[in-house]
């Protein structure tokens, strides 16, 4: 496996600007305008949180740890910005990806198992034909360009704390920020490293618990004054940087030279996230998603 990010296939051809990333989706969006209008699905994000859930679904059925549900979930993504969703039945692809990140993180799970576990997850859509899995499977690792190695957050977060403990909870919460963070496209915005900064920075400013909407945003500001603050003054509590536990984050944050405007940005992406995470239902994404794919008969090819 690629041990360096820096030279890691995620880095050189799945890591993109907003800008850069927009313009991948631009054509696929222009050539389906069509099908898009014909039927609607929430945005991006609420459609991705439904994928987790389904992921994770069928992860607790397989047994898998976290790691192999992030790759699936990465996998998805980078799927789906090269394919239509609705060209596709999205649960066949859920399992699919998981199969795949099963044996990309070393606790592979035998097809026959994955379908048969799916299949008593989503009865309706997916059926008891393994080859289907595997033609899906085929259609995956070619989009994906055959480049499957992911390195995620979670080993910069166990690194950090050599230099910087933390608390269970502390870390309990930075864990579960990572995994929200999958909901967006910082995956493939900013390297692993930048993440698990940002879910620090968030839990320390929190001092721990879940995070509120109107939290992250004081944070979010935070993260901006203090990147300039931390810079000249080495995180002395110049500009009015909160003292104590938070001052002691963004002193070893200074010291580590890490990019204070991809953190600011990564916090403000999850900000955005949580509020919108409000307007999410369950059952609007099921039926939205059921909608087109018994009306194209994607239900049949699983």
């Amino acid at each position: 496996m690629a041990a360096n990010y820096w030279a890691s296939t995620q880095y050189r051809h799945w890591s993109f600007t907003r800008q850069e990333l927009a313009a991948v989706r631009r054509p696929l969006e222009t050539k389906e305008r069509s099908l898009i209008q014909q039927y609607p699905l929430p945005e991006r994000r609420l459609l991705s949180i439904f994928f987790r859930e389904q992921i994770t679904k069928l992860g607790r059925r397989l047994q898998l740890r976290q790691q192999a549900q992030a790759t699936a979930q990465i996998y998805v993504r980078r799927y789906y910005s090269k394919v239509e969703v609705r060209r596709t039945n999205p649960y066949l692809v859920l399992a699919t990806a998981l199969y795949v990140a099963a044996k990309m993180e070393e606790c592979p799970q035998h097809i026959r198992g994955v379908v048969n576990e799916a299949r008593n997850a989503w009865p309706d859509f997916v059926g008891s034909d393994s080859s289907k899995l595997g033609e899906c499977e085929f259609s995956l690792i070619a989009e994906l360009n055959s480049q499957l190695i992911v390195h995620h957050p979670y080993r910069t977060l166990s690194d950090i704390q050599a230099e910087f403990p933390l608390s269970t909870d502390e870390v309990a919460s930075a864990w579960a920020v990572i995994n929200d963070h999958y909901l967006t496209d910082l995956p493939m915005l900013y390297a692993p490293h930048v993440i698990a900064v940002t879910a620090i920075f968030l839990v320390v400013a929190l001092k721990a618990g879940a995070p509120s909407v109107a939290s992250l945003k004081a944070s979010a500001s935070s993260v901006a004054s203090l990147g300039t603050a931390s810079t000249s003054t080495g995180a002395s509590g110049a500009g009015g940087a909160p003292a104590g536990r938070l001052q002691e984050w963004m002193m070893w944050v200074a010291q580590s030279e890490v990019d204070m405007e991809a953190v600011t940005d990564c916090t403000q992406e999850l900000v955005s996230l949580y509020e919108v995470w409000e307007q999410y239902n369950e059952r609007t994404c099921k039926e939205q998603i059921a909608r087109f794919v018994k009306a194209r008969g994607l239900d049949k090819s699983a």
